[in-house]
């Protein structure tokens, strides 16, 4: 799976019934519903406001942008027409986790929707910004060789050591852990480094101009902090000379002319430039810094964040800079409620997900509802896998209005081959399990029976899905599987079962026929309600509560073993 953004030259997707034409589609997307369309078009109206001077201009600019003609737009008002800036920030303290590539993914999706609205004639860029300047405050969790990151606490990352020993530093191995991962995605994104920002001059006129506006910065941060705080406070963090430390110390004295400051570091004095790498700003002040130096024009935040966004917004406007568009999403949590984070190793990994389930359905999972809290462990993976497919299952079949509010227009725009599997997550996972599968040509004998000619080469979706079932059922449902016996009410309906069974033909697989058959010896024994009968075939057979659509599963089973399977569970040799 590749997620590619709007901004392709390519304007016509080939896959039969995936067909949108872009220039048709501004309009609908324009009045989407979607959360992303909204953003968009917050984006629009923040752009066009801080970019034209002037009611009547900035009407008629919404106006054109609105009725489809943004090139016009562009056109007729100069200081529209320059690149649109997204930007995510990423702090590598800690291994990416999945929370890092949501606020990525978001933000693509967000884009694709402006690009959609405005026709893809206003350029766009979507900024990826490590703050590996900043200084190791505490060995994260489950990290090799911690007695090295100890050794090296408050250095920048970047010079903290790889514990890995993959990389020249710890910042630089997780910023290629992220980068390697977006670009397995197809992100189409510019990568920055803090300390190459800061080294490099790029941000040298912002760190000048806050040097000058010392006082206008300390105003609006002094009354966040508490009194000890307060008092040596300074939104510069000078990098040591002597120890490499990332210092938090106040700033005695300021030569705005010279642009440097001078601090003290156990009872020596030092003056050094604001530029040239020499110092990091605190982090509030850094994030508004880095808007306005790189003109950022939209970034969003977790909710945790709303009171920073706001601190951060005022110093970007002492900057000169105009704070950017953005909304807050709320938190991922972990198996305990709990916030997930890097320096805690408490959530998943990118890796994790992607060895239990499609990246489709990753995604997919941070399309949908980012501010509603939403627990991300690996219980939600199979649910996210089988939704994601009904949506792409669904979308040939809806008019293009219907489309652009469906997941898979966000997820898979630009695809061409990707189609949802004949079985879904659920159906293979308990195949898995009753088949007592332990590699993929097992799985495949049954595949095969079901659906004939079917192979890897021509499933590749199944196949992957196969991988993703053996790996999820070892690691998580096997070990949690409980097996108990059918009482006399169920031992008689699943011995009538087994009877109706064979009367069938050996090598039935309707699952409609199979499965109105079970409905009809449940019925028949009075089981109320009649999920109650599924029930306790899902825990006499298959040592679980829940399951497939049972005669889809007796289908890909197979009748005769199937059968088996049942005067197993009624002679109690399951649950033994």
């Amino acid at each position: 799976m590749t997620l590619r953004r709007a901004g392709r030259k390519a304007k016509l997707s080939k896959r039969k019934g995936f067909t949108l034409i872009m220039s048709s589609l501004t309009a609908s997307a324009y009045a989407g519903r979607a959360w992303p369309f909204e953003q968009a078009r917050n984006l629009i109206a923040r752009l066009v406001k801080s970019r034209i001077q002037g009611h009547d201009d900035q009407k008629r600019a919404l106006e054109l942008i609105g009725s489809g003609k943004t090139d016009e737009a562009l056109k007729a008002f100069e200081g529209l027409d320059r690149a649109v800036i997204f930007e995510t920030g990423y702090g590598p303290s800690g291994l990416p986790h999945i929370g890092t590539f949501g606020e990525v993914a978001r933000t693509t999706m967000v884009r694709q929707a402006f690009e959609a609205m405005t026709g893809e004639v206003w350029q766009t860029r979507l900024l990826c910004f490590s703050d590996d300047m900043d200084g190791l405050r505490k060995v994260p969790e489950g990290i090799p060789n911690a007695d090295i990151l100890r050794e090296d606490l408050y250095k920048p990352l970047t010079v903290v050591r790889d514990p890995f020993g993959e990389y020249p530093s710890f910042g630089q191995h997780n910023n290629a852990r992220l980068k390697a991962f977006l670009d397995s995605f197809g992100f189409t994104y510019e990568f920055l480094s803090s300390t190459e920002c800061y080294k490099s001059g790029m941000f040298d006129q912002a760190l000048l101009t806050a040097l000058d506006r010392f006082d206008d910065i300390q105003k609006v941060m002094l009354p966040t902090l508490g009194p000890d705080r307060r008092a040596t406070y300074s939104p510069f963090l000078p990098i040591s000379p002597k120890t490499g430390f990332v210092l938090q110390v106040p700033t005695l004295e300021r030569n705005v002319a010279a642009g440097t400051i001078v601090f003290e570091e156990n009872g020596e004095r030092f003056e050094v430039p604001v530029t040239g790498g020499h110092v990091k700003m605190q982090w509030k002040p850094d994030w508004a810094m880095r808007w306005a130096a790189l003109g950022v024009d939209y970034e969003m935040a977790g909710k945790d964040l709303i009171d920073s966004v706001k601190v951060s917004s005022q110093v970007c406007k002492v900057l000169g800079g105009t704070p950017p568009e953005g909304f807050n999403y709320e938190l991922f949590l972990d198996e305990a409620g709990q916030k997930i984070s890097k320096s805690k190793g408490n959530g998943l990994t990118m890796e994790d997900w992607l060895r239990y389930g499609a990246p489709e359905s990753l995604a997919y999972y941070m399309f949908q509802s980012p501010k509603s809290a939403k627990k991300l462990y690996f219980d939600v993976i199979p649910r996210a896998t089988d939704e994601f497919f009904q949506q792409l299952d669904a979308f040939p079949k809806q008019e293009e209005a219907k489309q652009i509010e469906n997941p898979v227009w966000f997820v898979l725009r630009g695809e061409t081959a990707i189609k949802s599997p004949p079985v879904t997550f659920g159906l293979m996972l308990n195949l898995v399990s009753v088949a007592n599968a332990s590699d993929k040509e097992t799985l495949w004998g049954f595949l095969r029976a079901y659906l004939p000619g079917a192979t890897p080469e021509t499933e590749p979706v199944l196949d992957r899905l196969a991988g993703y079932a053996l790996n999820y059922f070892e690691d998580f449902v096997k070990p949690s599987k409980t097996f108990r016996l059918p009482d006399d009410k169920e031992k008689a309906a699943m011995s009538d079962l087994v009877a109706k069974f064979r009367e069938l033909p050996a090598d039935t697989r309707d699952s409609d026929v199979l499965q109105n058959l079970v409905f009809e010896v449940g019925k028949a024994h009075e089981f109320e309600p009649l999920r109650a009968w599924f029930q306790a075939l899902y825990e006499v057979l298959l040592g679980q509560s829940q399951g497939p659509r049972f005669g889809s599963f007796v289908a890909i089973f197979g009748l005769e073993r199937t059968i088996a399977l049942l005067e197993q569970g009624i002679n109690g040799e399951l649950a033994a």
